[in-house]
């Protein structure tokens, strides 16, 4: 099992910032991969960017060039850096761990969720 636990969110004026964290605790082994979503009232949960075990990362074309996933492996977090923020990313984000061994998920775990709310 995985536990995630974010936190980080908040109100901020656009064109702000915010850094969301997920703490991660539990077995990684298999855990290829990290992700961020996000759900706002009346849309689907959507994918906002990924970093797999390999670093590689990937991002929504919704939010490119102003957000930044990383993990920091000795902590055992991952963060979203949300730079330029717009009325649009208002929504709650979810960090999710992917746990996948030759190709089989083993594992889909989520976090409980925090509040970004971006407002004047």
């Amino acid at each position: 099992q995985v536990q995630l636990v974010e936190s980080g969110g908040g109100l901020v004026q656009p064109g702000g910032s915010l850094r969301l964290s997920c703490a991660a605790s539990g077995s990684m082994v298999n855990i290829n991969a990290f992700n961020w979503y996000r759900q706002s009232p009346g849309k689907q949960r959507e994918l906002v960017a990924t970093r797999t075990s390999f670093g590689t990362t990937k991002y929504a074309d919704s939010v490119k060039e102003r957000f930044t996933i990383s993990r920091d492996a000795a902590k055992n977090t991952v963060y979203l850096q949300m730079n330029s923020l717009k009325p649009d990313d208002t929504a709650v984000y979810y960090c999710n761990a992917r746990r996948e061994s030759m190709g089989v998920m083993l594992g889909d775990y989520w976090g409980q969720g925090t509040q970004v709310t971006v407002s004047s």
